[in-house]
């Protein structure tokens, strides 16, 4: 079975294509879809099925929208649904450099991903919401992953996800959890 993922990302992609080995992940790129999806939204939930209405209107396959951010409550939820975009539209040097600025002096690193992944098809739209919980680095450490990888410690670990192996990263991480949900939704 194809599920198309609302993402150019071809990290995501692969990322998901391992965590959901039997299907066959495909992304706006293998359709020639490069128009911009206007992210409008003001949760996570809003933000994923913007996303999947668009991949489903243009293809008529299943898809799946995927909404993830960095929450940290010590900034009030920043950069949450602004994540990709805090500092720089998708310069995540930049979004790090940020949050790490903001959060100098401050002893309350809590943190934690989230993402909410909306899948649309003819007869369908449902959600998928995953979290990982942890703290904040104080600097950037690793080279794998992407995003705020390099600055997130999962509870229970003291590496960052970018210090990960990565198929240790898709057992735990926010994005594993999400999928985990919506592969049991498919097997159902």
């Amino acid at each position: 079975m194809e599920i198309l993922v609302a993402t150019h990302n071809e990290h995501k992609k692969a990322e998901i294509q391992q965590i959901l080995p039997d299907y066959r992940i495909t992304s706006l790129s293998d359709y020639q879809l490069f128009d911009e999806i206007i992210e409008n939204g003001q949760t996570f939930q809003e933000n994923a099925k913007i996303k999947a209405q668009y991949c489903f209107q243009k293809t008529g396959k299943p898809s799946l929208g995927d909404d993830s951010g960095l929450v940290v409550p010590a900034l009030g939820g920043r950069p949450g649904i602004y994540s990709a975009r805090y500092a720089g539209d998708h310069d995540f040097k930049a979004n790090i450099k940020k949050v790490l600025e903001e959060m100098q002096g401050n002893a309350e690193r809590s943190a934690y991903f989230i993402t909410v992944l909306c899948l649309i098809s003819e007869d369908q739209e449902r959600y998928f919401e995953g979290r990982v919980y942890g703290k904040l680095a104080h600097e950037v450490s690793g080279e794998k992953g992407f995003g705020y990888d390099p600055i997130f410690i999962p509870e229970h670990h003291n590496l960052t996800f970018a210090e990960m192996k990565t198929t240790e990263k898709n057992k735990i991480s926010h994005r594993a959890h999400a999928l985990r949900q919506f592969l049991e939704y498919l097997k159902a």
